[in-house]
């Protein structure tokens, strides 16, 4: 598999697998990037993923082999481990953008790849392309 060409957000997963008419665009565009490009995706992505989809509060939440089953899928892509650097290199990044923690672990663990783009939700809840070159 060529090198990741993306990174992608928790947010992006949730969306691929959406089945709220409601949100039928969002997962068309999610669905859509999951399967065009090469990315990558890290493992605090993946244990956000499981918490939030099958969390009580969506309307049809997964079961916890049901997420398994799409974090096997989704193997296949490389994923980056939260280690101690990632962790140290996030805590600078969120002291320099002003931005959430949790958020700059995201933008830390993109950088361990060599990637061009990070995939998250913005304006709107609309998925777009954001580069992260100011990161990478």
């Amino acid at each position: 598999m060529p090198a990741p060409d993306s990174f992608v957000d928790t947010n992006v997963l949730l969306y691929a697998i959406s089945t709220e008419p409601a949100e039928a665009a969002k997962t068309a565009k999610a669905r859509n990037l999951l399967t065009t490009k090469n990315w990558a995706w890290s493992s605090q992505v993946a244990a956000e993923f499981v918490n939030a989809s099958t969390a009580a509060r969506r309307p049809v939440p997964l079961s916890l082999a049901e997420a398994e089953q799409w974090i096997d899928t989704w193997l296949v892509f490389p994923l980056v481990s939260v280690e101690g650097q990632t962790v140290k290199d996030a805590l600078r990044i969120a002291q320099r953008f002003q931005i959430s923690y949790f958020d700059a672990q995201i933008l830390a663990a993109a950088r361990a790849v060599p990637c061009s783009q990070a995939l998250q939700p913005f304006g709107g809840g609309t998925s777009e392309t954001t580069g992260i070159g100011a990161f990478c």
